[in-house]
């Protein structure tokens, strides 16, 4: 059944506006993905819970104001014997209720003082593990970005190349017809035109399985991407500095080495908070309190009282627990040094090899520009030659797919190098919306 003439309009006016959807950029799938990814929001809630150690320990430290309120209603059997030896009972019936307010201060606590110094560098460590959790954010949705661009590509490469293997068996059939070709030549372009079509296949399940990777990122359905701009890599500023530099950003900066270093100040001071628990603690104590038959021999009478004064603990003695929870700690301590020093050593390895991929990859790019061309004269020369009788079909098979491969070779390279540039920035610590601004400059607006 026909749809109506507003329904059709309505129809046509959606898919016009679908179609003319702007592209979504490297920057702002990275937008849409810190607000939606299931991980970054993840590690938000455990930055907010971490957040949450500093007042925890500094309540330690504050005044603590306790109410106690109580009634019982009591039922007393007394037993009494008489001069003659006879026993006696009586029975009682009474209310008694109890009433207090306490408040201690801390004035001298090591343990709790410490406590206080444990959260603080434990807050750090949680703001480090966040950044580190939105550096993991940028170098995966640049993957997915660059990944779901390269499958587009790919897919579009093994189309041209069907297209072209497609024209060959065409022009072999009719040279075979005219009797200049070979069954050869038929039969060599048509089984390069089958592994074309095998190839189009898996070029389109890796194509709308990259795609789906970066929608779930974002939470949203994607139109289309800003694929590489005319100047391509060229519109990324050079990398000036040298590898020493880079090294020494991801020392400073990097969120790894930020959430390790700040365990390692919260094993040390977990150690003085284990030795402090030799040491004595004074808090002063304020209470009033007021009650009524307390006890048997005091009904029908009521208590107030109010008292203030200092309290003083001294530990003696706890059966070897302290010395074994300082141990315990120091060995804890040395576990995370050992594990920062693997951590930097790592993370130099890391920053090395990125930086390599970011040097020679330029290099790479360029001698596969070169390589570009050359295949591509060499397509049209051995094309010339075929006509002219000098070359066969064969040769320019061959040449047609050293062309594609040179190709596909140089959009993959170009790819490799912006996620070099982007794992170093992220190894280094730079800002992520810096870093993703700069690799942005590739892309067209």
């Amino acid at each position: 059944m026909a749809l109506p003439y507003r329904q059709t309009v309505l129809g046509l006016a959606l898919l016009a506006a679908c179609s003319s959807a702007p592209a979504m950029n490297l920057l702002q799938a990275y937008q849409a993905a810190l607000a939606q990814d299931a991980n970054v929001r993840a590690g938000r809630a455990a930055l907010a819970s971490g957040m949450e150690r500093l007042p925890q320990a500094r309540s330690q430290l504050l005044p603590a104001v306790s109410a106690n309120l109580g009634r019982s209603q009591n039922q007393l059997a007394t037993t009494s014997t008489n001069l003659l030896g006879n026993s006696s009972v009586s029975q009682d019936s009474y209310y008694s209720f109890n009433r207090s307010l306490s408040l201690r201060q801390p004035l001298f606590n090591m343990p709790r003082y410490f406590q206080l110094k444990q959260a603080e560098v434990l807050v750090q460590e949680s703001v480090a593990n966040y950044d580190r959790e939105v550096q993991n954010l940028v170098v995966r949705v640049g993957g997915a970005y660059m990944e779901a661009l390269l499958a587009a590509e790919s897919l579009k490469l093994v189309q041209a190349q069907k297209r072209q293997y497609t024209a060959m068996v065409d022009a072999a059939r009719k040279a075979l017809v005219a009797g200049t070709g070979t069954r050869t030549d038929i039969d060599d372009a048509q089984s390069r035109l089958d592994m074309a079509q095998a190839n189009e296949l898996e070029a389109r399940q890796n194509e709308d399985y990259t795609r789906k990777q970066l929608e779930l990122m974002v939470n949203q359905p994607l139109s289309a991407l800003s694929g590489l701009g005319a100047q391509g890599v060229s519109a990324v500023s050079q990398m000036v500095n040298a590898l020493p530099h880079w090294v020494d950003l991801a020392h400073t900066h990097s969120p790894e080495i930020r959430a390790l270093s700040a365990r390692l100040d919260a094993a040390e001071k977990e150690i003085s908070k284990a030795q402090s628990a030799h040491a004595p603690t004074l808090d002063a104590v304020a209470q009033w309190s007021d009650s009524g038959n307390e006890n048997v021999t005091r009904l029908n009478s009521r208590f107030e009282n109010k008292s203030i004064g200092f309290q003083l603990s001294v530990p003696l003695y706890q059966g070897g627990a302290v010395n074994s929870q300082v141990r315990q700690a120091v060995a804890e301590k040395t576990r995370v040094e050992e594990s920062l020093e693997s951590l930097r050593r790592d993370l130099n390895l890391r920053v090395h090899k990125e930086y390599r991929g970011v040097t020679e990859g330029l290099l790479r790019i360029r001698a596969l520009e070169q390589a570009l061309r050359s295949a591509t004269q060499l397509l049209d020369s051995t094309q010339k030659s075929q006509r002219a009788g000098v070359r066969t079909m064969l040769d320019v098979l061959n040449a047609e797919q050293q062309l594609v491969t040179v190709n596909r070779d140089l959009i993959q390279a170009r790819y490799v190098y912006l996620m070099s540039r982007l794992r170093l920035s992220s190894l280094a610590g730079v800002d992520a919306v810096t870093a993703l601004t700069e690799i942005n400059q590739a892309f067209a607006p």
